[in-house]
Formats: C-alpha cells, sequence, structure tokens
C-alpha cells in the first residue's frame, strides 16, 4: 500500500500541530505508512490535491458539507476528529480511524 498523506487542520494549525506529532509517533509505532502534516484552515484549500484524508477539527463539524463537495473534486476522504481524541490529543484513537 502506498503511503497516505494526512491531512489535519483546525483554525489557526497549533493545536493540530500537536496531534499531529503524536499520530506521527503512533503510525510509527503502529508500522503505518502515513505523512501526516498540521495546517491551518486557511492553507487547506493549497494541499488538496496532495491529501488523501483531511481530518478537521471538532470545531469545524458545521463545514463538513462543504468538504466533502471538495472531496468528491479532489478525490480525499474527510473526516471530522472525535472532540475526544482532539482535546485530549489521544492520537491512538486518530490513527485507529484511518
Amino acid at each position: 500500500m502506498a503511503k497516505l498523506n494526512v491531512m489535519l487542520c483546525c483554525g489557526a494549525g497549533l493545536s493540530s500541530g500537536f496531534l499531529a506529532q503524536r499520530v506521527r509517533a503512533e503510525a510509527k509505532k503502529q508500522k503505518l505508512d502515513l505523512q501526516i502534516e498540521a495546517r491551518s484552515e486557511s492553507q487547506v484549500a493549497q494541499y488538496l490535491d496532495a491529501t488523501d484524508i483531511l481530518l478537521l477539527g471538532p470545531h469545524f463539524s458545521s463545514q463538513l458539507p462543504n468538504y466533502q463537495d471538495l472531496a468528491k473534486i479532489h478525490h480525499f476522504k474527510v473526516d471530522v476528529i472525535p472532540p475526544v481524541s482532539y482535546t485530549h490529543l489521544r492520537a491512538h484513537e486518530t490513527c485507529a480511524d484511518l
């Protein structure tokens, strides 16, 4: 299986950056071939063509339909990170959903 490019998205990229660090470590531990990047919401559009999976911070759940429309065009999967995984930076739960 080819490496999956996963983008975590939050408002400014800071909280998703912390989660991305933990997900990278968990992916390595589980021997998953993932490229994990954290981006602010304003940067997402620039990287959609290089994204396989887009995970949105829970505070963007109301925007999921908009990202689902983009996912059809750019051929990536999109979902919302569960609030408990996001607030507690539970990387193992985030990896399990991939």
